[in-house]
């Protein structure tokens, strides 16, 4: 998925400078962005207070929306560098195009995981006849240094593992979670799960005590670590955590995401994770000129043009703003 901003800000992060080291519980509030004609989205990631988790660097929570008389995700071909991109869906279908040559129509709790790495360019869309109601999320992750320019490529998971608890169903999408392991490529120590919970549950998720965490709510009502969480919101956890308390008031869904705090300073600009302005003014010069990232067939409509550069120098920081 795009950032579709036409105004893109850079955002600076990475770097443990900011890594909260103990367990904490800051709630990160959601900002809107329409995304295409009929899809707004609820950013959690990167926010004014916090840019990262783990390797975690962009959130988008959408829907649930009705869209049975709406053409639905509409996402032109736009380019990628240096990041993963993460398709999860509660509910819907969305259609995966990219230069590679992939075609994959992703559907709920599947995994979509696309390696841009030196560059790729994909488009996204609800298919023509598509289910009525369109809820998910999509998800980046910082590629580090030495496998940000690999050879980009697709991947799509449709049996992952789950583990199970009275009143809970937790799926890993990547990482590991209490044994399960993933087939999802990854290149940190990350961790990325649904959590399912039925009304009435009360149980304690393991974690790795190495890790920062965060909770993001997508349906129902959901207690974590004791604090009330609404849909499109995200918990802030820290580190130092062993085991997460979760109580559902409803039948809830979560995603916990989570994993090594990143040590490298980063640039987000548009859609493209580098680590210098130069870099970022060559991958948009690239795709303005049609090199580099291939072609996107099968796509109905132009690909997606790049946003003006800011006037100010990109330049690497911290993790926090």
């Amino acid at each position: 998925m795009s950032n579709l901003d036409r105004e893109a800000v850079p955002a600076v992060c990475g770097g443990r400078g900011f890594v909260v080291a103990e367990p904490v519980r800051e709630l990160l509030s959601p900002r809107k962005v329409q995304l295409g004609e009929s899809t707004e989205v609820r950013r959690l990631l990167p926010n004014l207070g916090r840019r990262m988790v783990g390797a975690w660097c962009f959130v988008d929570h959408y829907g649930p929306d009705d869209i049975a008389d709406e053409p639905g995700m509409q996402v032109p071909p736009h380019p990628h560098i240096g990041l993963q991109t993460v398709s999860w869906l509660h509910e819907g279908e969305v259609l995966h195009r990219d230069s590679t040559g992939s075609r994959q129509t992703i559907r709920p709790r599947e995994l979509g995981l696309m390696t841009s790495g030196r560059g790729i360019g994909h488009s996204e869309e609800s298919p023509r006849s598509h289910a009525r109601f369109l809820h998910g999320a999509q998800l980046w992750v910082a590629l580090p240094d030495n496998h940000r320019h690999t050879e980009p490529h697709f991947e799509h998971h449709a049996d992952l593992p789950v583990v199970t608890a009275p009143g809970l169903r937790a799926t890993t999408i990547l990482g590991e979670i209490d044994g399960a392991a993933s087939p999802g490529t990854t290149y940190t120590p990350i961790v990325g799960a649904d959590l399912a919970l039925t009304r009435g549950a009360d149980v304690r998720l393991p974690l790795n005590g190495d890790f920062e965490y965060a909770v993001l709510s997508m349906s129902g009502e959901a207690h974590v670590d004791g604090v009330p969480m609404v849909p499109g919101s995200m918990l802030y956890l820290g580190c130092g955590r062993t085991e997460l308390p979760l109580r559902a008031e409803s039948d809830a869904g979560l995603m916990l995401l989570g994993g090594e705090p990143f040590e490298e300073e980063l640039i987000m600009w548009w859609n493209f994770v580098a680590r210098t302005g130069e870099e970022v003014a060559q991958a948009r010069e690239d795709w303005t000129k049609g090199s580099r990232f291939g072609t996107v067939t099968g796509y109905d409509g132009p690909p997606l043009p790049a946003p003006d550069l800011p006037s100010t120098s990109l330049k690497p920081r911290g993790r926090v703003r």
